[in-house]
């Protein structure tokens, strides 16, 4: 009875995240599993993002790790309410910690993952900061993660083929992390965005983000008419909605940030540039100044 009781405890964690997670369908065994948009916490473990997964019948594809052992956990038994296939293939689209920090959990269960490697570089740069971060905001959440590494690794492009399905793996450079890439299923019209693309809630762009390489991967990602963005934060939606939420909040602000830096303007200055059309969406309040003089540094130096 006693270990019954100990093995309730131990699972309490992970079923309760499962249930933060919620299953939405995109096309025929393409899903998106939607996070919470709120920050890192015990209860997500760090699951705040959009993963996506693809089933075959050789196999299921998750794009995105999970932020650490027992958050993969979680995912697995989400992905279960799914499909009784295995994950065969993770991909990680890239650098942030929901992305990454639960390979080692799938490799372990006899996954293959695939990075850029850019990404692979960001996690290494990373990875001290990252786990001090997370224990921070997800407690004994953490435990039982340890860093594990992509097996197979690619400049700006890599095909995978899994039971008939054709996935194409795209990195056209740095976005909101330097290894950022996108997942094209042609025949699905699906595309996964990862963190190139938020949706209703507000995008951040930090001290390891690109933000002129970042419009120029949007617009490879729009070049191919999807049909379907699964993007990295928020539920599936259209291309007209991501360009709304991504990209025009980035050109916007690297206008009015273009224009301060040529009357003279200072970084003290760069919060106050207008990006008020985009007060709609969720932490606006709390990452438009900051996104702002961290487009200026950036900036100051094109």
């Amino acid at each position: 009875m006693r270990l019954i009781l100990t093995a309730l405890l131990i699972l309490a964690p992970v079923q309760a995240l499962a249930q933060t997670l919620r299953v939405e369908p995109v096309a025929e065994n393409v899903f998106a599993i939607v996070g919470p948009l709120t920050q890192r916490d015990p209860e997500n473990l760090g699951n705040n993002a959009t993963f996506g997964l693809v089933v075959t019948d050789a196999g299921a594809v998750l794009i995105d790790a999970g932020a650490g052992w027992q958050a993969a956990e979680a995912l697995h038994d989400t992905i279960r309410s799914v499909t009784e296939q295995p994950v065969t293939h993770v991909i990680n689209s890239g650098g942030q910690d929901h992305r990454w920090l639960g390979n080692a959990y799938w490799q372990a269960q006899g996954a293959q993952v695939l990075a850029s490697e850019d990404a692979v570089a960001d996690h290494k740069d990373r990875q001290s900061m990252q786990l001090t971060g997370l224990r921070q905001l997800v407690g004994d959440g953490l435990d039982g993660t340890e860093p594990g590494y992509a097996d197979v690794t690619f400049g700006d492009a890599h095909d995978l083929s899994l039971g008939g399905v054709e996935m194409q793996i795209r990195h056209p450079g740095a976005a909101h992390t330097p290894g950022d890439s996108f997942i094209w299923l042609p025949a699905q019209s699906v595309v996964f965005t990862g963190d190139m693309v938020y949706v209703e809630r507000m995008l951040g762009v930090g001290s390891m983000s690109n933000a002129g390489e970042w419009v120029t991967g949007f617009e490879a990602i729009a070049a191919l008419a999807p049909t379907h963005v699964v993007p990295g934060h928020g539920a599936p939606t259209d291309l007209a909605t991501a360009t709304r939420d991504t990209y025009d909040v980035l050109v916007n602000l690297r206008h009015q940030i273009g224009a301060l830096i040529d009357d003279g303007g200072d970084i003290i200055d760069a919060p106050k540039v207008d990006q008020s059309a985009f007060s709609y969406l969720e932490n606006f309040e709390g990452l438009a100044g900051r996104n702002a003089q961290e487009v200026f540094s950036q900036m100051e130096w094109e």
